[in-house]
């Protein structure tokens, strides 16, 4: 069984003026062939940027770019006509595949704005580029992990009730999101052969020990007991196959 702790000053972070990141696995510059991802996550980068400050027109292709907005006003544009401003809480997938041009953009001329911007690995390349995108009450992630990105249709997972709701990504995979009050404490199962990569967007964890800005790779392991410390905690889970078994 195994638990990674990684804690916030453990990270690559990134300066660049108009934006701050702490880059999770390797990405741009920052390169660490032992660092790679976990399963079918390749990117996990907690990006900030200042009062209307854009990360400009970009080509992508052949991945599930995935992102959860943790502050501020996130809106998006790509090649294909697609925009849309989003709120805290809401979680969008991009699906890239035989290519796209998109953007990222501050919508606050006055305010920061924070996102968590992830890439999973599709399982079959030259997908048809489209866009997903829902946003998630505080209230139906209170004291749960709330899937808010789920398996689509002939890619894997379950149907549970609460799945119908989610975003869809081409990939056996999956995100939660939570927001537990101080103290509070909730399980997760994982599938066999799955594991995990544990985030504390805001506040911390006391089980496992994780503080606001850092992370956990979890492989290995049936089960995962989450407990809130004295201020709460906002966390996401990303669900990915770990044992090709």
């Amino acid at each position: 069984m195994t638990i990674v702790l990684r804690p916030r000053a453990s990270l690559f972070h990134a300066e660049g003026g108009w934006f701050s990141a702490n880059w999770h696995f390797s990405f741009d510059q920052y390169w660490d062939e032992a660092n790679m991802g976990i399963g079918d996550l390749r990117v996990f980068n907690d990006d900030r940027l200042v009062p209307g400050a854009a990360w400009p027109m970009h080509p992508h292709r052949d991945i599930e770019g995935i992102t959860y907005v943790a502050e501020g006003t996130f809106e998006h544009a790509d090649s294909r006509g697609n925009g849309g401003v989003l709120h805290p809480g809401a979680v969008q997938r991009a699906t890239l595949g035989s290519g796209m041009q998109h953007s990222e953009r501050n919508g606050s001329k006055t305010e920061p704005m924070r996102f968590i911007q992830m890439w999973i690995m599709p399982s079959r390349r030259g997908l048809e580029p489209s866009i997903e995108q829902r946003e998630f009450a505080a209230d139906v992630r209170r004291n749960a992990l709330r899937p808010v990105l789920v398996p689509a249709p002939g890619f894997g997972g379950e149907d549970a009730p609460q799945a119908r709701e989610a975003v869809t990504v081409h990939q056996d995979a999956a995100v939660y999101a939570g927001l537990l009050d101080p103290k509070k404490m909730v399980p997760h199962q994982f599938r066999r052969g799955f594991g995990g990569y544990l985030f504390v967007v805001h506040g911390a964890l006391v089980r496992p020990e994780i503080d606001e800005g850092g992370a956990a790779k979890i492989a290995n392991e049936p089960s995962i007991e989450l407990e809130a410390g004295a201020n709460g905690a906002e966390v996401l889970l990303v669900e990915t196959r770990t044992s090709r078994a």
